[in-house]
């Protein structure tokens, strides 16, 4: 059983992706001290950390020196990156089972947060310093809430639409980065489909470019063990168009995995990078077609999984974090989405009319 932190304990800063920290040290900086200000923990680097370059086998010793460290109550993500499927064969499962704590992070980090939910082990999806705790004059409300929820507090929370969100924020090496948003837009409403019905089960999921590279090694987990699932799906700052994101979710629905789960969230997409600019009227197409591929892939699939589309996780700032291999409830008939943070493990999947 997992216990929550108290202030004082000591967070594993690593960069088991891409060291974003080498990049970009004024951020990181910043993010350190906010954490600290913000939680009471106390952040722990590690060689790779701020290492461009690191080997996989690097990499996943700072991972493993981490779940060793029984001073280490949690791991936090610097960023994501693309090749962290080379780190994973090199991890210690007998270190994590020995002293299981929680991890935080997302894109590439969908890699090791799959390992972890085969091992039993609760975490994050969600968290960064590069992204969301260091750049910008704070750090944004929803984010530091389900922060603190996952780390210290606990309980549920319902996720709610902060009304603005923005795919990318100002560049690194931009000192505006330090102290301003990116360029953020009002959000649309979130989209349902499926039965009006309260569904209730435990997660698995993560960027669906990660997950189409677990699929062709053969480390997506058996439908069978995602009955009743609620599956967290989401796409990266590489914009996929709707008719890619259709062919993964064909492939999810030829393994089995949509028709097990009870339930499916995706995020809210990032449609826009520092060269591709759409207008407000193309940026909502965009996301609308990517919307409707989602819809329908899923309930061709599962005409009984209840679906909500748009929820502000995954690439997108402000940023929800939110449990992974934990519980969510998705309440179809009052249209609610609500995270249990708790440092129990999660019941088995179940759903209720």
């Amino acid at each position: 059983m997992q216990s929550k932190l108290v202030p004082g304990d000591h967070v594993a800063i690593l960069s088991p992706s891409f060291a974003a920290p080498a990049v970009a040290p004024a951020l990181h900086e910043q993010a350190l001290r906010r954490l600290t200000e913000l939680t009471g923990l106390i952040p722990v680097e590690y060689p790779t950390t701020r290492q461009l370059d690191a080997s996989p086998e690097a990499r996943a010793a700072d991972v493993n020196a981490a779940f060793a460290d029984p001073s280490i109550r949690a791991i936090l993500a610097t960023i994501g990156g693309d090749d962290q499927i080379f780190v994973v064969p090199h991890l210690d499962a007998a270190l994590v089972q020995a002293d299981p704590k929680p991890f935080l992070g997302y894109s590439d980090n969908t890699n090791i947060l799959d390992w972890l939910w085969k091992l039993g082990v609760q975490s994050f999806y969600g968290g960064s310093t590069a992204v969301h705790l260091g750049p910008g004059p704070a750090v944004d409300d929803v984010h530091l809430r389900s922060l603190r929820a996952a780390l210290l507090d606990g309980g549920e929370l319902e996720l709610t639409e902060p009304g603005e969100s923005e795919d990318v924020g100002r560049r690194w090496e931009d000192p505006r980065a330090l102290a301003e948003y990116g360029d953020r837009r009002p959000t649309a409403p979130w989209a349902w489909a499926g039965p009006e019905r309260r569904v209730d089960g435990r997660t698995w999921g993560g960027c669906l470019e990660v997950l189409d590279g677990l699929a062709f090694a053969d480390r997506l987990p058996a439908a069978s063990d995602l009955e009743g699932a609620i599956l967290i799906l989401e796409t990266s700052e590489e914009r996929p168009p709707a008719g890619w994101v259709g062919r993964w979710l064909r492939g999810l629905g030829e393994r089995g995995i949509l028709e097990a789960a009870a339930g499916v969230i995706v995020a809210r997409p990032p449609v826009s990078d520092f060269e591709f600019h759409p207008s407000e009227r193309e940026a909502q197409a965009l996301r609308d077609d990517q919307r409707d591929v989602v819809i329908d892939t899923v309930t061709r699939y599962n005409p009984d999984a209840v679906v909500c589309v748009g929820v502000p996780f995954g690439h997108t700032r402000p940023q929800w974090l939110v449990p992974y291999g934990g519980r969510i409830i998705l309440d179809g008939a009052r249209r609610t989405v609500t995270a249990d943070y708790s440092s129990t493990a999660a019941a088995s999947p179940r759903s209720s009319s």
